[in-house]
C-alpha cells in the first residue's frame, strides 16, 4: 500500500472506526487489506457545497487524493488502488453538502465528521498529484 503523506501520523484510533464504518458496500476496498488498514487521506476540513442534477451520474472521491474535490477524477488507481469512489445518481436536483475529510458515516453527504479533532489537527494532502 502506498504511504499516505501527511494524513498518517494525524489520524487516530478515532479515524479508524469512522473509516470502519465508511467501508460500507458503497464504497469497495479492492484488496486483501482490512478495512481498518485503509484510510483515505483529508481532502478538506469542511464539507463542498454543490448543486447536482437529477438523472445524472456522479463519482465521489472516497479516497482524497482527487484534484477535482468532491469528485473523483480517477487519482485513486494509482495512489490509493484500494479505495473506489461512490458512484450514485440522483432522481431530483438538489443543493448537497458532500464530504471533504472522507470520513462521513454517510457517503457521500457531510455528517459534521469534519469537526472532530483528528480531523481538525491533521494536516491537509497538500499535494494529491504527490502519492
Amino acid at each position: 500500500m502506498p504511504a499516505l503523506r501527511g494524513a498518517g501520523a494525524a489520524l487516530s484510533s478515532a479515524a479508524g472506526s469512522f473509516f470502519r464504518r465508511l467501508a460500507s458496500p458503497q464504497i469497495r476496498i479492492r484488496s486483501t487489506a482490512s478495512a481498518s488498514s485503509v484510510r483515505p487521506v483529508i481532502a478538506a476540513k469542511q464539507p463542498f457545497q454543490v448543486d447536482l442534477a437529477a438523472g445524472k451520474h456522479y463519482a465521489w472521491c472516497a479516497c482524497g487524493h482527487s484534484q477535482k474535490q468532491p469528485f473523483c477524477d480517477g487519482s485513486h488507481n494509482r495512489c490509493a488502488p484500494e479505495i473506489s469512489p461512490l458512484r450514485f445518481k440522483l432522481e431530483e436536483a438538489k443543493e448537497a453538502w458532500l464530504c471533504g475529510c472522507k470520513y462521513t458515516k454517510n457517503p457521500p453527504y457531510c455528517d459534521g465528521t469534519h469537526k472532530e479533532d483528528f480531523v481538525q489537527k491533521a494536516d491537509l494532502h497538500s499535494h494529491p498529484q504527490l502519492c
